[in-house]
């Protein structure tokens, strides 16, 4: 008897990569006030008039680059994910896929899931480090979809699963796939973030410590929700589990919009490496568990370009967990503890 829901939500994606549809994903997106958090009429003025309507086209051009026949790769994946989910676990829960902005909408999955009558429900943001501008926004989505119902169920939150071994052990199986040995420096770039979001944060828990720097050397429990502290977390827990020797890795951060997001910067870093002589490197991408737009071409061509532009030769991009079926073991784990 199905008597719990599993509501898995990743970030999302246009519906089409034609220009009208990526401006009104990027729209929804952009008016978030988690992701450009600035004052609502400066925010409405920036997003509305010039940042869509001269993005959209630019973007456009990318999303067709990766766009499969199918649809969109983040999408596919995440459905692939959904339905190898529901198999295992068929007989107890019932599982309902969303994004945070466009289809399949989470107020649809939250109706799905409503008329099933659940005794409990299980979230999971499927991003592994914690950040208000992702985890938070859409955790208070999902709350306020809820908040109306008259009867509310149990609700388990998995707010961050960076350091979860099943999330630890299926990035190792799937870095398996390749020989570090065979790369001269090893790349773990996590999404960026402006600095101002994780001072915020630490501000937030009254205790104002965070330094952007060694401070994240290990979680503590003024960091445990620090996006930096998370992702520097992950790479120590990688770099530990596949034994990469210390001056052979760094962590980096991508796709900043101005010179006061997370340093250093992964397009930076890449072209440093060429220019000391780097010709083959790895790069992990563990804030995201599904292949997209950030990985498939920011890593896979633009970053391949900068290399080689400054002397290097290859970058090889490790595969995203999407739904393999390591990962799929590990989400049921991570979510249900069996």
């Amino acid at each position: 008897m199905q008597n719990e829901a599993i509501l898995l939500i990743n970030l999302g994606t246009p519906d089409s990569p034609e220009p009208g549809k990526v401006g009104k994903y990027l729209t929804q997106f952009l008016n978030d006030k988690r992701v450009i958090d600035i004052n609502p009429i400066g925010r409405f003025i920036l997003v509305n008039f010039i940042i869509v309507p001269f993005r959209s086209f630019r973007s456009s051009k990318l999303y067709k680059a990766i766009w499969g026949k199918e649809g969109s790769p983040l999408l596919l994946h995440s459905i692939d994910l959904k339905n190898k989910l529901q198999e295992k676990v068929k007989e107890t829960h019932f599982v309902e896929l969303a994004m945070r902005y466009q289809k399949p909408s989470i107020a649809k999955a939250l109706e799905n899931i409503r008329k099933q009558r659940p005794e409990k429900i299980h979230i999971i943001p499927l991003y592994p480090q914690y950040a208000s501008s992702s985890t938070g926004s859409t955790l208070e989505e999902v709350l306020n979809q809820i908040k109306s119902w008259e009867v509310i169920p149990s609700l388990n939150v998995i707010a961050k699963f960076y350091d979860h071994p099943k999330f630890i052990e299926a990035l190792v199986n799937e870095a398996k796939n390749y020989n570090i040995n065979n790369y001269d420096h090893v790349v773990f770039s996590y999404h960026g973030l402006p600095e101002r979001q994780i001072l915020k944060g630490s501000v937030h828990y009254g205790n104002n410590t965070c330094k952007m720097g060694e401070c994240c050397n290990k979680i503590t429990a003024n960091n445990r929700y620090c996006y930096r502290a998370n992702s520097m977390e992950t790479t120590r827990q990688l770099v530990k589990a596949l034994n990469i020797p210390e001056g052979k890795y760094i962590s980096s951060f991508q796709s900043r919009l101005d010179n006061k997001w997370l340093k250093p910067y992964s397009d930076k870093v890449i072209a440093e490496l060429a220019e000391k002589g780097a010709k083959n490197i790895l790069v992990f991408s563990p804030a995201f568990v599904a292949d997209c737009l950030e990985t498939i071409y920011e890593i896979g061509t633009e970053y391949q370009e900068i290399f080689t532009e400054h002397g290097g030769e290859k970058v090889t991009l490790v595969n995203s967990l999407n739904s393999n079926d390591v990962w799929v073991n590990s989400v049921k784990e991570i979510v249900i503890g069996k």
